[in-house]
């Protein structure tokens, strides 16, 4: 099984199929993995096959990075369309996560003003004041929620140590509408054999409800594009995927649908 470890602290810049010319931000050690997920889809593998011995890059280490990279494509291109902090694992369980956005927001507004600014996250840390505010900063605030059963998260997303769903819908919907919502929707079993479709109406019908309530400026779904470490799992259709962007359209919630 091939798995994606990303060079850190930048990688890139990569064509996302969600964002255009990404340059990455990858705030977790070089070598392995380190999130708060385990998630039976990650392209970047299962936690317990790829323990990073390295530490996490300091914030110091990221700035000047950052800002090498920026100024060389500010000289040779290409002009980057966003920034994404994603990479190896959680970006936010940074310990300087917030100190690193405000590094970025001004290189950023330095070199290409342009660009947004984006970050993909799981949002297990966003209950901490200081992510929060953070990401209130950041111009794409994408903010995984693959649905609001918890035996489904506990069977897929496989969070580490205490998960509350309920606190993290209520903080979700302290940004007041400046996220985006990201929904990973995919077919098969694990390799288990327990189901993961989650593309009927028992699981989007309930999420759908929640969707609402958190009220996002955009909901982004998608479904498996690389090998996953499970490998019995199925790419949800195209006309799966649309069904769900019609059912959100019709409750005026602007989403999008990756293939």
């Amino acid at each position: 099984m091939s798995t994606v470890i990303y060079p850190s602290p930048i990688f890139g810049p990569v064509h996302s199929r969600r964002l255009g010319v990404s340059l990455g931000i990858n705030l977790l050690p070089v070598d392995g993995k380190f999130c708060s997920f385990d998630c039976i889809y990650c392209e970047c593998g299962y936690n317990k096959d790829h323990r990073p011995k390295q530490k996490l890059p300091t914030r110091e280490e990221v700035c000047s990075a950052l800002e090498a990279c920026l100024k060389r494509m500010s000289e040779q291109g290409p002009e980057p369309d966003v920034l994404t902090f994603a990479g190896n694992g959680e970006p936010t369980a940074h310990p300087d996560f917030a100190a690193i956005i405000a590094d970025t927001l001004a290189l950023r507004n330095r070199y290409f003003p342009k660009a947004k600014v984006s970050v993909l996250s799981n949002a297990t840390f966003i209950g901490k004041p200081e992510v929060f505010k953070a990401l209130e900063l950041v111009d794409n605030n994408i903010l995984k929620l693959d649905t609001v059963d918890m035996d489904y998260i506990s069977r897929v997303d496989r969070p580490n140590g205490n998960y509350q769903l309920e606190d993290i819908i209520e903080t979700m919907k302290r940004f007041k509408g400046k996220l985006i919502i990201q929904t990973m929707f995919m077919k098969g079993k694990t390799d288990e054999g327990e189901d993961v479709d989650n593309t009927s109406d028992r699981y989007v019908l309930p999420w759908l409800e929640v969707v609402k309530q958190i009220a996002p400026r955009q909901v982004m779904i998608y479904t498996i594009d690389r090998e996953t470490p499970d490998q019995s799992l199925l790419k949800a259709t195209c006309q799966e995927l649309d069904r769900i962007v019609s059912l959100l359209s019709q409750e005026g919630i602007y989403a999008t649908a990756s293939y």
